[in-house]
């Protein structure tokens, strides 16, 4: 068998990629190993640039292009095959709700309206405080509200179903799948030329890898330290009987744990960052208390509510929290798609946008020198 293009990894990323490859009309593989634990199918889906205040600049610009191109994908793939993808604009608010974060909340307020005022954007309208009962009058769940800004753009989105639309339309466009491991890659004079999996040997232009947490298993034989490792995330699915949800928006508190409402009763609360975890995809106890107790914290309201499910994603995660993107040195006809930590799914669609770009050799919309594997060397 020979492609233009094989992609490594079927998470989001590596879906993302695959679809914008044959949206090209480059004959493209997927190699989807379908690991338990995938970050994709147990992420929050929160998409929130303008409230982000833990990640760097370089995170923020790539997540502006992101956040824009998200309406356009989602639109796209409407058009080009019959299923949701749970993404729609539902506001967030980031809130204090005790003394002890009056002046962390001060700082994230600060950092935010600066931002907003250099940047131009959102719009005044846009991203503004809001007052204590209005944000319960928003969210009924909370408790007591020391501070709270609201930022209306915000939205959310289904990981596993935005990545079985985006698999779907890739797959009506000519995508093959081969649900399996990539035992080797195919290196000749420095150049990839395929890879062995499930002992098949196929030849193909060029290779990318979007395994996730799993990426770095790739590195010995390409020669380079792929530097990411897992950080698992626990995140737990409550259902509220005989409440509409529907309309409540994205809460993010400001010690870092949110809860996502969605239309069916359920609010997602998370997550713990449990960086050093291996590839552990399991719940524990500390896990599970913390994202009650925090939960329970911020929306006592919650207390009743009934324990859906627990799901569990091994984050790919970068100690300076940005992607890596881009080819790998000394290698020709490789590139990493990798790296994303806890924003996959904010970012994650257009990163894949990006590589596909740069597989085919065509002129990328961003710069990626901020998010190379070269900055580690």
């Amino acid at each position: 068998m020979t492609c233009d293009a094989i992609v490594i990894g079927g998470g989001v990323v590596g879906t993302s990629t695959a679809y914008h490859l044959v949206c090209e009309g480059a004959k493209t593989l997927l190699v989807d190993r379908r690991d338990a634990g995938r970050a994709t199918d147990a992420g929050a889906g929160i998409l929130s640039p303008a409230t982000n205040t833990r990640d760097p600049d370089p995170w923020l610009r790539l997540a502006a292009f992101a956040s824009e191109y998200y309406p356009q994908l989602v639109d796209n793939l409407q058009a080009e095959q019959d299923g949701e993808t749970g993404f729609v604009t539902c506001g967030m608010i980031l809130v204090a709700v005790s003394h002890d974060e009056v002046e962390s909340f001060a700082f994230a307020r600060q950092h935010i309206f600066n931002r907003r005022d250099q940047r131009g954007e959102p719009a005044e309208e846009d991203l503004y405080e809001i007052s204590s009962d209005e944000a319960r009058g928003c969210f009924p769940a909370l408790g007591d509200v020391r501070g709270a800004i609201y930022y209306r753009d915000a939205a959310r989105v289904d990981g596993r179903l935005l990545s079985a639309a985006l698999h779907r339309a890739a797959e009506a466009k000519g995508l093959t799948v081969k649900h399996a491991g990539v035992e080797q890659l195919l290196i000749q004079d420095d150049s990839v030329t395929g890879v062995i999996t499930d002992g098949e040997t196929i030849s193909a232009d060029k290779v990318v890898i979007a395994g996730g947490a799993w990426s770095q298993t790739f590195g010995d034989q390409l020669g380079v330290h792929i530097p990411v490792e897992p950080q698992r995330g626990q995140i737990i699915h409550l259902g509220l009987a005989d409440t509409d949800t529907s309309a409540w928006p994205i809460i993010s508190a400001v010690r870092g744990h949110y809860m996502v409402p969605w239309p069916d009763g359920r609010v997602v609360v998370g997550a713990t960052r449990e960086t050093g975890s291996g590839f552990e995809a399991r719940t524990t106890a500390a896990g599970v208390l913390e994202v009650l107790a925090e939960a329970l914290r911020v929306a006592p309201g919650l207390a009743q509510a009934e324990v859906r499910e627990i799901r569990v994603g091994l984050r790919p995660y970068t100690e300076d929290h940005l992607p890596v993107l881009g080819p790998v040195p000394n290698i020709r006809n490789i590139y990493l798609a990798t790296g994303h930590g806890p924003t996959g799914l904010q970012l994650g669609p257009y990163s894949g946008k990006l590589i596909a770009d740069l597989v085919l050799e065509k002129d990328l919309a961003t710069d990626i020198d901020a998010y190379q594997i070269t900055r580690f060397l």
